[in-house]
């Protein structure tokens, strides 16, 4: 696929900090699960390297088997781990339990885990060419490290040259109360300019308040883009600039939903990325044609992981003499095992555009 490229040569470059953990995945006889490598900002990054973004992950890794397990498949990925600190806590663990429509839940094993020990000089490890940081989920708003996390985050805001991307990827079980859960989410929502999130979200945190409410609220906060992910509705797109719409849903066979709202994350970015709106400067700028084109990207990269198990976003396939803000379709998207078996599925259709 063709990318935009920095006056250096080289393609721009995203980090994106947070937790990486392990998903047990829950198959079809009781009790019987699968291990596999998840959170979702380490979602957000495979799914960016998929899609053949210079992608740079800051998790806390652990030295056990399954902390073992995430660095080699975040290598196997061409992920940068270079700032990824080496961590003396276990891995944490989420159980995944699936709905009969393949909506996840989830229950969390995060006491004294490594995911949520930030200190101060290994969050402030950004790397310097940080084009876009992508930050959020449970490590964002989980102390101590959350504290830490929102300073790599403000200070590269302050400098106004790099893209700060958010996802509050809201786990009420964690949080346990909405006005807790607000006053974490919007002090992190203040130091972004791209701000996404699903219905699910904000409606547990604003209880009878309108989309339109909340992305008003946010885009006070300081955000310039605010999106929303509505299910089968598809995804709600509230700019600073441009005002509001709406872009619809994808028919899809539903697999299951692990992992869709992070590849929706990813598909985003690196739609902006591929457009050029990889600065503060250019979002702030751009057009409601160009990001409704950028959304329905993220659409199709979030429709096909629907149809995967697990968080298993696509990945990209070479485009030559096709310029790089081409939308996407799904022919220059395929997966490792071929996407025809998963496709030919005879699963019903549903229409989703991205899960959370």
């Amino acid at each position: 696929m063709t990318e935009t490229t920095h006056a250096n040569g080289q393609p721009p470059a995203v980090t994106v900090i947070g937790e990486a953990l392990i998903d047990l995945v829950q198959l079809d006889a009781p009790g019987d699960y699968r291990a596999r490598p998840g959170g979702s900002p380490f979602n957000v990054a495979v799914g960016l390297a998929r899609l053949g973004h210079r992608t740079a992950l800051m998790a806390r890794l652990a030295g056990n088997t399954f902390g073992r397990m995430l660095r080699a498949h975040a290598a196997t990925e061409g992920i940068d781990l270079t700032y990824a600190p080496a961590a003396a806590e276990p891995t944490t663990l989420a159980v995944v339990s699936m709905d009969r429509e393949g909506r996840a839940s989830y229950d969390f094993y995060l006491d004294g885990t490594a995911d949520w020990q930030w200190t101060g000089a290994e969050s402030a490890r950004v790397p310097d060419d940080t084009a876009v940081l992508h930050f959020g989920s449970v490590a964002s708003w989980t102390p101590p490290g959350s504290e830490h996390i929102h300073t790599a985050a403000e200070l590269l805001r302050g400098r106004g040259t790099t893209l700060i991307s958010y996802d509050p990827n809201i786990r009420p079980a964690l949080l346990g109360d909405p006005a807790r859960g607000r006053q974490a989410v919007e002090g992190s929502v203040g130091v972004a300019h791209l701000v996404k999130a699903s219905r699910e979200d904000v409606e547990w945190l604003y209880p009878d308040t309108s989309l339109e409410r909340i992305a008003a609220r946010w885009l006070e906060l300081g955000a310039l883009l605010v999106v929303v992910t509505d299910g089968p509705d598809g995804a709600h797109v509230f700019h600073a600039s441009t005002g509001s719409f709406s872009r619809p849903g994808r028919k899809v066979a539903v697999v299951d939903t692990v992992g869709a709202g992070d590849a929706f994350t990813a598909g985003l970015l690196g739609a902006l990325l591929r457009r050029d709106l990889h600065t503060p400067r250019a979002l702030a700028a751009a057009g409601p044609s160009v990001l409704a084109a950028a959304v329905d990207d993220a659409v199709l990269v979030s429709a096909l992981t629907c149809e995967r198990l697990g968080a298993d976003p696509p990945t990209a396939l070479p485009r030559p003499g096709r310029p790089a803000d081409a939308p996407l379709t799904a022919q220059d998207l395929t997966f490792a095992d071929s996407t025809d078996q998963a496709r030919e599925d005879n699963r019903t259709p549903e229409a989703v555009p991205g899960g959370r």
